[in-house]
């Protein structure tokens, strides 16, 4: 039962698209940090008005501008310009050819990342809007990153390295970046251990490797199941490279975190999946962490999260 559901959860919203004749092919996701925070400010503070600015209409038109580049201070203009009575297409006029396409891409990328949201603190459930996805990184627990995106990698053939590399401790505890179903999970000759997270709109798909040998995930945790954002699902290690499971083959402890971006399913498992650099998103994610804490019965959260805009919801019944 609990399987059929997940299934229906990736798969109903898939349904409720329309029909396009040739979904997206190539994103190159280049918004830099400055321009995702600024955004996705004006987003927060707007939530509430008439005038709600959604981050993802302010980037597409951002974007249509630039060629993709988003500055901050075409940012800015944007949010401005949409601010007022105009429409994107009379605030665009010639450019709003490319409207369609920067909007599908930039909410295939960020679409699950903002919302509402809750979390139980002393026994109270507290309803928000804002950043509900979290950093990969549980909070407490220091990192060291660089943008490593297309860098070259060697191991079982010449090829581009597609994820995040974020190094850290032996054993950091590693949650789920957005909630979703878990789609994979085990050995990968490339990745180690490594666990594989289909958002609930099924547009992204999270990918952590290189997880720890000998105790790689959360305990219990199995494909097909569902996660929140913020839940523990595995530890940081080293593990990969190797056609043997469990074997430590990376030279640094880190973790591999990846998105692929689905507009279609014959885009997955396949010699033209779409990922993209992560680098910004995780830069802006590190503003909100997951606190986890190790008990006597096991790992457990802080404070319990409940995503408001994914399942019926109440304090009374929560």
């Amino acid at each position: 039962m609990k399987r059929f559901l997940c299934l229906l959860a990736v798969c109903l919203p898939m349904l409720a698209l329309p029909a396009q004749a040739k979904p997206i092919s190539w994103v190159d996701f280049q918004v830099p940090y400055e321009s995702l925070k600024y955004a996705l400010e004006r987003d927060i503070e707007t939530s509430e008005q008439e005038k709600h600015l959604s981050w993802i209409d302010i980037l597409a038109v951002a974007a249509c501008r630039t060629g993709g580049k988003c500055g901050l201070a075409s940012v800015r203009k944007a949010a401005q310009d949409l601010s007022g009575d105009a429409s994107p297409e009379e605030l665009l006029g010639s450019l709003y050819q490319y409207y369609s396409y920067y909007h599908q891409a930039y909410t295939a990328a960020l679409g699950g990342l903002v919302g509402s949201y809750a979390i139980e603190k002393d026994g109270v459930w507290m309803p928000t809007y804002g950043l509900k996805a979290f950093s990969p990184i549980a909070a407490g627990y220091g990192y060291r990153h660089c943008d490593d995106f297309g860098v070259s990698r060697s191991f079982g053939f010449q090829r581009k390295h597609l994820g995040h590399d974020m190094m850290g401790s032996l054993g950091t505890p590693i949650v789920a970046v957005e909630g979703g179903v878990v789609e994979a999970m085990g050995w990968n000759r490339y990745g180690g251990w490594r666990v594989g997270i289909r958002s609930f709109d099924g547009k992204r798909y999270y990918y952590y490797a290189h997880l720890q040998k000998d105790q790689p995930f959360a305990p219990g945790l199995a494909e097909g199941d569902l996660v929140q954002a913020g839940d523990l699902i595995g530890f940081m290690g080293r593990t990969g490279y190797s056609d043997k499971e469990n074997v430590n083959n990376i030279e640094t402890v880190h973790l591999h975190f990846g998105m692929e971006l689905i507009f279609d399913e014959s885009q997955k498992e396949c010699n033209s999946e779409i990922w993209i650099d992560v680098y910004q998103i995780v830069r802006l994610l590190a503003s909100h962490t997951s606190s986890l804490a190790k008990t006597e019965e096991g790992w457990k959260r802080l404070y319990p999260y409940r995503d408001l805009d994914q399942e019926p919801w109440s304090p009374m019944t929560a």
